[in-house]
């Protein structure tokens, strides 16, 4: 029970280093979208739009779900951060554009800092509402109780900025595609409640949860490993309503006549 108090009162009590966290990962997962909107030639105010929407996207999805304020309506930082990664690509848009790592490891970072404050989140919420619903002091049962709402939580919280970003520049999401980025971080969330269940403190279980996604993409990477594709035969899509088909009769014009059909 000692371990179990501790993790309430680091998430609950003052956290500094859950609001440094915050502020890094919004900083990489601006960074990651402002890169890509350069890349598409996007002006300063495209760029930062698709900056913020990369970093607030998913945490702002997640308190919604969890019915609570957007986390970003609190304080002007995350949009003062956005601006600072506008900024920063702009002055080193050499390397951050050119680079393929750069962009890997700044994106890499933000779902992997968002995957921890996703999860911590929906235990001070969530964890501490069921414990006093039950009339209780929260406790292990209950930490235990939402270890699942937390990790598909952190998930949402991870990835779905980097959706909007990538359908805002009209790209299929990354998640959709042949590389471990959802299952990265759920496995990285099941690490941490691993850790948190046996008593470790809930610092070093968010930092072992993100250097644990953070290895498992760069494997990933290294030797193409990623979810199997479904294939299959080519099929030609018909663009009708499947109306039964009727032979057209001989001798009869279907065309439209002069000044119909035309827009």
């Amino acid at each position: 029970m000692g371990a179990v108090r501790e993790i309430v009162e680091a998430l609950l009590g003052p956290a500094p280093f859950l609001e440094l966290l915050t502020q890094l990962g919004t900083f990489a997962g601006a960074v990651s979208g402002v890169r890509l909107a350069s890349v598409k030639k996007f002006d300063w105010f495209g760029a930062y739009v698709i900056g913020l929407v990369t970093a607030l996207g998913g945490g702002t999805l997640r308190d919604l779900l969890l019915g609570v304020p957007p986390f970003w309506l609190d304080s002007p930082s995350y949009l003062v951060t956005t601006f600072l990664a506008v900024v920063a690509v702009a002055l080193f848009g050499r390397r951050f554009i050119t680079e393929q790592i750069t962009w890997f490891v700044f994106d890499t970072i933000a779902i992997s800092i968002f995957m921890v404050i996703g999860m911590e989140k929906v235990i001070a919420v969530r964890g501490v509402e069921v414990a006093a619903a039950a009339g209780v002091e929260f406790g292990l049962e209950q930490f235990v109780d939402c270890w699942w709402l937390s990790i598909m939580m952190g998930v949402v919280t991870a990835v779905f900025g980097g959706v909007l970003r990538d359908i805002f520049i009209n790209e299929v999401p990354l998640i959709f595609r042949k590389e471990l980025y959802a299952l990265a971080c759920a496995a990285g969330g099941v690490v941490y409640f691993v850790l948190a269940a046996c008593g470790v403190d809930v610092r070093m279980c968010g930092i072992v949860c993100i250097v644990c996604i953070f290895v498992l993409r760069a494997l990933a990477i290294k030797y193409h490993l990623g979810v199997p594709v479904i294939t299959g035969r080519r099929a030609k899509i018909l663009h009708h309503h499947h109306h039964p088909h009727h032979p057209r009769p001989r001798g009869v014009d279907v065309r439209p006549a002069e000044g119909e059909g035309r827009s």
